[in-house]
């Protein structure tokens, strides 16, 4: 089985994509299920789950309505407002439908650095733990000490890491992320993703210039905790699904896991 553990679908006239801008031009069109489906055929792809794109509920329940009309979406990431008062109620009566597997915060869009340590926000993160829903922690280098200091205060919440915490490739900056990257593998059974990183990798990119950031992933997380995920559409910013696919699988260890790392470690962290 092989899963695609992170793409997205927006419609523009829905009106809650704040980021989307015309700026973004190859991006700035609707994509939906229709759009996709070639790619997945042309690449043997089973499934995919389907991750939020804007801070709303609406466009939760507008991804669960694709999910429930789509095979191939396995499950949704979605998005509530943790600091809601009625975040832990709002979190019970989404997870109640079965396509929704978890929830996205956008912390990197969040001023505060530790925004995800506030009190406040503790009842939606015991709900989630309740729920059984899967922590999809949008983070950059910057807040992976926080999301170190969460993990040990909540390690019953099943944690991934998206696109490797975004490291600015672009500028060859490895140190301090792989430090802390390293220091919360070791800390507790977060997974990671493994999307994201030619966007994060400059107009400019080559595959040395991934090598370095994909080989410490493998190393941190393993055969058993690193999690394939194309960032589609997003992705077309810097490379097409085939080419993506193609760095993954030259980049990989000899000794990777294949049934893991391209759909077993997905099941597993999202219970699909």
């Amino acid at each position: 089985m092989i899963v695609d553990a992170h793409q997205h679908f927006w419609q523009l006239d829905r009106g809650d994509y704040g980021w989307l801008t015309p700026d973004l031009a190859p991006l700035y069109r609707d994509f939906m299920p229709d759009d996709l489906t070639p790619i997945l055929s042309q690449h043997d792809i089973d499934g995919t789950i389907l991750v939020q794109a804007a801070p709303t509920i609406a466009e939760t329940e507008f991804l669960l309505q694709i999910a429930d009309q789509t095979p191939f979406v396995l499950g949704v990431v979605g998005w509530t407002d943790f600091e809601a008062p009625s975040a832990a109620s709002d979190i019970d009566r989404l997870a109640r439908n079965p396509k929704l597997v978890g929830l996205r915060p956008m912390i990197q869009d969040i001023a505060e650095d530790d925004w995800m340590l506030r009190p406040e926000l503790t009842p939606a993160f015991e709900a989630m733990i309740e729920a059984d829903l899967t922590f999809d922690a949008l983070v950059l280098p910057r807040h992976l000490p926080y999301l170190r200091q969460l993990l040990s205060r909540h390690p019953n919440l099943r944690t991934v890491i998206d696109h490797g915490a975004k490291p600015d490739i672009s500028k060859g900056e490895i140190d301090d992320w792989a430090n802390d990257i390293a220091a919360l593998a070791k800390d507790n059974g977060a997974y990671c993703k493994l999307s994201g990183l030619l966007t994060e990798a400059g107009k400019d990119w080559t595959p040395a210039s991934v090598a370095p950031y994909v080989a410490h992933l493998f190393d941190q997380f393993g055969p058993r905790r690193l999690v394939w995920g194309s960032d589609w559409p997003v992705l077309t910013l810097a490379a097409g699904y085939e080419t993506w696919i193609d760095i993954a699988t030259s980049l990989m260890p000899d000794e990777t896991d294949q049934d893991a790392f391209w759909g077993g470690n997905a099941a597993a962290l999202y219970k699909i």
